[in-house]
C-alpha cells in the first residue's frame, strides 16, 4: 500500500461526485478493484467514473453478463462483476485477461472471486454501509494510483 484515504458519503450524489473527480485522473492501463457487500454502491461508483468521462447512457451491473464494455474516445472501459464466480479458474476460462492492456481501464467488482490471478490493482475502492450513507476507502497500490488519489484531495 502506498496511499490510503477515507471518505464518508451521505448519499448517492456524493458517491457519483467523488467518482467523477477520480475519472479525470485515470489513464488507460489502470486497474481499479471495487470491494463491498451487496448494495454498498460499487456499480454506482462505476457509473460516476463513466459520467466523469462523459458517458451518459445507462450503466448496468454486469452480474449476469460478467463484463460490460464502454468504448470511449481512444480507449475502452471494462466493467467486470465476478460475484457469480465459483473459483478463480473461471477468470482464465472466460478469457478476461486479454482486456487488461494499456488501451483500457478495468473496473472489477468482487476481485477476490478471481483469487490471485488478477493483475495488481492501481487503486482498491472499498465501500461499506453506514447508518447514514456509505464509507469509502481508497487505497493506491502503485505510483500511478497514488498520483490519481493525491490529485483529488
Amino acid at each position: 500500500m502506498i496511499f490510503d484515504s477515507n471518505y464518508d458519503l451521505k448519499d448517492e450524489s456524493e458517491t457519483l461526485r467523488l467518482a467523477k473527480g477520480i475519472a479525470s485522473h485515470l489513464y488507460p492501463g489502470m486497474n481499479l478493484y471495487l470491494r463491498g457487500e451487496l448494495g454498498a454502491g460499487k456499480t454506482t461508483f462505476v457509473r460516476g467514473i463513466l459520467r466523469g468521462f462523459g458517458y451518459q447512457d445507462k450503466v448496468k451491473s454486469p452480474t449476469y453478463t460478467l463484463v460490460e464494455s464502454y468504448s470511449l474516445e481512444g480507449f475502452t472501459i471494462y466493467h467486470f462483476d465476478l460475484y457469480r464466480f465459483k473459483n478463480e479458474t473461471e477468470w482464465d476460462d472466460a478469457g478476461f485477461r486479454e482486456h487488461f492492456k494499456n488501451t483500457s481501464i478495468c473496473l472489477v467488482e468482487w476481485p477476490e472471486k478471481a483469487g490471485h490471478i488478477l493483475p495488481k490493482p492501481d487503486i482498491s475502492i472499498e465501500l461499506s454501509h453506514r447508518a447514514l450513507g456509505r464509507h469509502l476507502r481508497l487505497i493506491a497500490y502503485t505510483a500511478l494510483g497514488t498520483e490519481c488519489l493525491k490529485a483529488i484531495i
